[in-house]
């Protein structure tokens, strides 16, 4: 009797989890967006712009991989120099009174995912531009982590 229960709340388990996984890539970016969230977290607050710089490189590492799959790599090498510039940003706006400092190192977690998602995909003349975006993004999260341990 009590396995059923135990069979039942292991498969909820298993239907839930793939579905909290893709919350982060429900929406579909665009260079509007992208375009319009630039702005915005280039008119913040300071104590905003990190979370709003992990969301810009979130959105432009999706919209790249989009790119990079409908075979335009001129438009997907050119966001991952832009993808570099937002994780400097990011490196330079961390301190111990940003807001939503845990969310931004979780989404830059995820974020260093899906580029290395996109480096092993990606061809030799690639791969040096995506190797150094993914260790920015991926510096920027360790410093995002650090500072939440901080706190």
């Amino acid at each position: 009797m009590r396995q059923l229960p135990l069979a039942v709340l292991f498969a909820l388990t298993l239907i839930a989890l793939p579905a909290r996984g893709t919350a982060l890539d429900e929406k579909t970016p665009d260079q509007q967006s992208i375009d319009a969230l630039e702005a915005k977290a280039l008119a913040a607050q300071p104590r905003e712009q990190c979370y709003l710089y992990a969301q810009l490189v979130h959105e432009m590492t999706e919209f790249s991989i989009m790119q990079y799959a409908a075979g335009d790599g001129d438009k997907a090498t050119a966001l991952m120099k832009r993808i570099q510039l937002f994780a400097q940003k990011i490196h330079a706006s961390v301190g111990e009174d940003n807001k939503k400092l845990k969310d931004s190192e979780i989404l830059l977690r995820h974020t260093a995912f899906r580029l290395s998602g996109i480096l092993h995909n990606s061809t030799s003349e690639d791969r040096p531009l995506v190797e150094k975006t993914l260790a920015m993004v991926n510096q920027a999260q360790a410093e995002a982590l650090l500072q939440v341990f901080r706190k």
